[in-house]
């Protein structure tokens, strides 16, 4: 189910962007609640001020997210979500003169890209990262390697974060007891707080994140299995990060926080407050579970030797 071109017009003024968009905007004859759209965060009139700058280009690049609300307060809906990409681009001139120089943006063009349901993907891989692993039984001292990921048709490229993460011993994530090992909009708090060696992995892609984390149990628990849920989220990749959307981990090493986008200040309220989580993009959960860690290898094993557990 793919958003109608038609049903998404978009003015890019010289201070401002104007979207308009539809009732019905997957032309389906299903109205939507303007109630139900975002633009950058903000109602759909609002302005995000972030660009990026080309050699010959300023580009302003927003995302405009649906998500259908429960029908008449309902707790259905009959719609997918959308995301819909739009960038506006200004063309560089510079009016040489006794004054300074005044650069003069002027209107160029805006381009969209659409597609109706974003996929969300969190798996548990082998060692290689190259499949999804094939037993969900651990020892500890093994190593958790969890693959969030964004799939979605002819989209424009999108950039997959993991806002938090929390482990259970149930599926429920309000359930005690529980550890929240990812919190603050993408800071992996494991390592700080426990001393371990859990840590994002540098991007290979941008619609995948790769996050390392040492298997662990609940103490005063003899139950050895546990689920973990993350909430994802995807913006568009032309935009940069911010401290709302990254991925950072903890170096024990460098003592400091770094980022897996390479700019180090968005992590620099891991240790306070990040602000509200999700202020922009598709959001997703993941669930992986259950999860079974042993105590320890049989006698004998080789160190981060695996066996399978017949129950």
């Amino acid at each position: 189910m793919q958003v109608n071109p038609d049903s998404v017009r978009v003015v890019c003024g010289e201070d401002s962007v104007i979207v308009d968009v539809q009732q019905d905007l997957l032309a389906i004859g299903q109205l939507i609640n303007a109630s139900d759209i975002t633009f950058g965060g903000c109602a759909p009139t609002g302005q995000d001020a972030s660009g990026t700058m080309t050699s010959d280009a300023l580009v302003y690049s927003f995302a405009l997210i649906y998500t259908p609300s429960g029908i008449n307060g309902s707790p259905i809906v009959r719609t997918n979500g959308a995301v819909v990409g739009i960038e506006c681009h200004y063309l560089r001139k510079q009016n040489v003169s006794s004054n300074a120089l005044v650069p003069t943006w002027i209107p160029y063009y805006a381009t969209m890209a659409a597609e109706a349901q974003l996929n969300f993907s969190l798996r548990l891989m082998d060692d290689a990262w190259q499949n999804e692993r094939a037993s969900n039984v651990y020892f500890l001292g093994n190593v958790l390697n969890i693959e969030a990921s964004v799939l979605v048709g002819n989209s424009q490229p999108l950039r997959v974060f993991v806002d938090s993460c929390v482990a259970t011993l149930v599926p429920d994530v309000s359930s005690v007891p529980s550890y929240a090992f990812v919190q603050n909009s993408g800071c992996l708090t494991d390592a700080k707080v426990t001393g371990s060696h859990s840590q994002f992995l540098p991007r290979k892609q941008d619609d995948k994140l790769q996050l390392q984390l040492d298997a662990f149990r609940f103490s005063q628990d003899g139950r050895s299995s546990m689920f973990i849920t993350c909430s994802l989220r995807a913006t568009v990749a032309s935009v940069p990060v911010d401290s709302q959307h990254k991925a950072c981990s903890f170096s024990l090493a460098a003592n400091r926080w770094m980022s897996v986008d390479g700019n180090d200040q968005v992590c620099g309220c891991c240790d306070t407050s990040c602000g509200p989580a999700g202020v922009a993009g598709a959001q997703g959960t993941g669930v992986l579970g259950p999860i079974t860690v042993q105590q320890g290898p049989p006698m004998g094993s080789q160190p981060g030797q695996l066996y399978m557990l017949k129950g």
